[in-house]
C-alpha cells in the first residue's frame, strides 16, 4: 500500500507517541520528537537542524526542511480546548513566499499540549492533543516518506470519495460518542444525507452544481461553530414541501428542493462538527461524484464506518462479472433472447414489407413482463447485485423501446417500466442496509440520465420514489415471504452471495442461527454456514415459478454435506437447473 522508508515501523511509532504523551514535551522539542520518530532522524541530524545547517529558515522562529517540513511554534493558551489561533500561525507559514519556495510536505504547529497541521497535497487539516497522537498519526506518515497509492482502476473514484468520508467519519468520532445504538444510527443517517447531496449536486439532480457546497461555504463560519445548524436546516429544506415549515427558515434554504424518497423524512440531532469537518466536508464537495459507481461504491462506504474494513476498501464486494455469472443463467439471458427474437422477427417482417403489429406487441408484451418480475437477495449487504440487476434491466429496457420506435416508425414517448418498488433485501447491518437503499437511488438517476441520453426523455427523479424494500434483520431468522411476499404464478428471483462459515469456524450465534434456519433438517451439524440460505431458500420457492442462485463455495456439494443439504432440497420436489464449474474467486 506505501513506499516505506527503513528507519520507519508503525508499531515503533505507536510506542513511541505513546511514550511521549505520557511523559510529554514541549512547543520548542515537539518537531524534533516528530522527526525522530517518522523520518528516522538521529541525534547528528538533530543537532545540525537545531543548529542551522539542515533548517532552512533564517527567521529563528521556523524550522524548514525541504520537501518536508515547516513548523512553528505557537504561543497560544488552549486548556479550553480552543485551538482555532494555531490554525492562524499555520496559515502565516502557507503565506509566507519564502517558506512555501521550498514545497514543505506538512505545516506543523504546537504549544506542546495541542498539534494543528496541514497537508496541501490532501487539501487537509488535523488537530489533535499530543497525549492522544498513538491512537490516530497516519496524518503524519509522509514525514516517513509513505503517501496514499494512487489509484487507476476503474474504481479510482470509489476509493477516492470512500476515503475522504473516512476522513470525515473518524474526525466525527473523535468529538462524538456514538457508543448507543440511537447515536450509531443517526450518524449513519447523517453521512448518507451528505452523500446524496454530494452526488445529487454534481449529476444534475439539484437545480444548481455544487449548490449545497457552495451554500455551505458562503454560510457558515470557518470554525466550524454553525456547520451543525446550518446542515440541520438544510436537510429539514430537503425534507419537506410544507410552506408553513418552509416559512420558519431563513430564505438562503429556499434553494434547496424537496427531496422527500424518506431519505430525509425523520429530524435526528447532528453530530458535533469541527473546524476540519467543515474543511472536510468542503474537500468532499468539491470532487467528482458523477464518476462514482454505485454497486462498488456501497461496499467501500460500509468500510468506512468499519474501520477494521479499510485495510481492504474496496475488497468486499462481488464485482460485476462474478455477479453476472449469478443473474444471467438465472433470469438474465432468457429476457435477453426473447428481446433477441422479437427483434429478428420484426427484421424479418420488415424486409417482406409485411405488418410488424406483432412483434412490436412482443416488445411491449416484454416490458409489461419486465414491469412485474420481483428481484431479492437475502443477504444484499450494499446492495451490488440489486443495482446491478436494476441497470442491466433498465439498459434492455432501452433498447427495448429504441426497438419499438424503428419497428413502428412512430415517436413513441417512452417511460420507466422498471420502479425500485420491484427489488428486495435482507441485510444483517444496519449501516450497510441504508447504504444499499441509498445506492439504489443513485443507480435509478445514473440510469434515468442514460434513458435521457438515448431516448431524450429525462424521468423525473426529485422527489425520490420510494427505494427498494431493504430490511435490516437476520435472514437466517426472518420469514422470507414478510419481506418479499409472493404467490405461486409470481415471477420471483432470489439471488445474492450470502456468508459460508464452515461449521468448525461458526461463532455461537452462527450455531443458533442455524438451529433456526435448520430447524426441520434433521442433519445439519456439519454444514456451511451458506446452507441456511439454501434450506430456506428451498423453502420458499417450493410449489411456485420462483427460482434462487446463491455464489457459494465447492464445499456443499462434496463429502458429507451433499447427503445433508442437497436430500431434503430435492425431497422438496426441486432440482437444480445450471450450476458453474469451481473456478478461482477474484474480484
Amino acid at each position: 500500500m506505501a513506499k516505506k522508508t527503513k528507519s520507519y515501523s508503525q508499531v515503533q511509532a505507536t510506542d513511541a507517541l505513546e511514550h511521549l504523551g505520557q511523559h510529554g514535551t514541549s512547543a520548542s522539542e515537539f518537531i524534533y520528537d516528530l522527526l525522530r520518530i517518522f523520518a528516522g532522524y538521529g541525534d547528528g541530524q538533530i543537532r545540525r537542524t537545531k543548529d542551522g545547517p539542515g533548517n532552512l529558515a533564517k527567521d529563528g522562529e521556523t524550522v524548514l526542511i525541504k520537501n518536508l517540513v515547516a513548523y512553528r511554534e505557537a504561543v497560544v493558551n488552549t486548556l479550553d480546548g480552543d485551538c482555532s489561533k494555531m490554525y492562524d500561525v499555520i496559515n502565516a507559514m502557507r503565506d509566507d513566499a519564502k517558506i512555501a519556495k521550498h514545497s514543505p510536505r506538512l505545516y506543523i504547529t504546537s504549544n506542546g499540549v495541542f498539534v494543528v497541521a496541514y497537508d496541501p497535497k490532501e487539501n487537509d487539516w488535523y488537530e489533535n492533543r499530543i497525549d492522544l497522537l498513538w491512537k490516530d498519526f497516519e496524518f503524519f506518515t509522509p514525514l516517513a516518506g509513505i503517501e496514499k497509492i494512487q489509484f487507476t482502476a476503474e474504481a479510482e473514484a470509489d476509493v477516492k470519495s470512500a476515503e475522504l468520508m473516512a476522513k470525515l467519519f473518524d474526525d466525527i468520532r473523535r468529538y462524538n460518542d456514538i457508543r448507543d445504538p440511537q447515536t450509531v444510527h443517526a450518524l449513519n443517517v447523517f453521512m448518507s444525507r451528505l452523500l446524496f447531496c454530494f452526488f445529487a449536486e454534481d449529476t444534475g439532480l439539484f437545480p444548481e452544481d455544487n449548490l449545497f457546497t457552495n451554500t455551505l461555504r458562503t454560510h457558515t463560519k470557518e470554525d466550524g461553530s454553525d456547520l451543525g445548524e446550518f446542515i440541520d436546516r438544510a436537510f429539514l429544506a430537503m425534507s419537506t414541501n410544507d410552506s408553513a415549515v418552509l416559512s420558519t427558515l431563513p430564505k438562503l434554504y429556499e434553494v434547496f428542493p424537496y427531496v422527500n424518497g424518506g431519505l430525509f423524512h425523520d429530524r435526528y440531532p447532528i453530530p458535533v462538527l469541527s473546524r476540519r469537518a467543515r474543511t472536510l466536508i468542503l474537500n468532499c464537495g468539491e470532487y467528482n461524484w458523477r464518476e462514482i459507481n454505485p454497486d462498488i461504491f456501497g461496499s467501500m462506504i460500509q468500510a468506512v464506518v468499519t474501520p477494521e474494513h479499510r485495510a481492504g476498501l474496496g475488497m468486499h464486494y462481488t464485482s460485476v462479472p462474478n455477479i453476472e455469472k449469478v443473474i444471467r443463467p438465472l433470469f438474465l439471458d432468457a429476457l435477453e433472447e426473447e428481446f433477441e427474437a422479437a427483434c429478428a422477427e420484426a427484421r424479418e417482417k420488415m424486409s417482406k414489407k409485411a405488418n410488424n403489429d406483432r412483434a412490436s406487441q412482443r416488445l411491449r408484451n416484454l416490458l409489461n413482463h419486465l414491469s412485474n418480475i420481483k428481484f431479492f437477495d437475502p443477504a444484499c449487504g450494499s446492495g451490488n447485485f440489486l443495482i446491478i440487476t436494476y441497470k442491466r434491466l433498465r439498459e434492455l429496457e432501452i433498447r427495448i423501446w429504441k426497438a419499438m420506435r424503428e419497428i413502428t416508425g412512430m415517436a413513441l414517448l417512452p417511460f420507466p417500466n422498471i420502479t425500485l418498488t420491484q427489488f428486495y433485501g435482507i441485510e444483517l447491518d444496519e449501516y450497510a442496509a441504508e447504504t444499499a437503499t441509498l445506492s439504489m437511488w443513485l443507480a435509478e438517476h445514473q440510469m434515468n440520465v442514460k434513458f435521457q441520453e438515448e431516448l431524450f426523455v429525462l424521468p423525473e427523479t426529485l422527489p425520490l420514489k420510494q427505494s427498494g424494500h431493504i430490511v435490516c434483520g437476520n435472514a437466517c431468522r426472518l420469514d422470507w415471504n414478510t419481506v418479499c411476499p409472493h404467490t405461486p404464478e409470481e415471477e420471483v428471483y432470489i439471488m445474492g452471495n450470502p456468508p459460508y462459515l464452515g461449521s468448525k469456524l461458526q461463532e455461537a450465534i452462527q450455531k443458533d442461527d442455524m438451529k433456526v434456519a435448520l430447524s426441520d433438517v434433521k442433519d445439519k451439524k456439519g454444514v456451511d454456514y451458506i446452507a441456511a440460505w439454501f434450506w430456506k431458500g428451498a423453502k420458499y420457492i417450493k410449489e411456485s415459478k420462483a427460482k434462487y442462485a446463491f455464489v457459494t463455495t465447492n464445499s456443499i456439494s462434496q463429502g458429507e454435506q451433499v447427503a445433508m443439504l442437497w436430500k431434503p432440497i430435492f425431497d422438496l420436489g426441486l432440482e437444480i437447473f445450471y450450476a458453474r464449474t469451481s473456478f478461482k474467486w477474484s474480484n
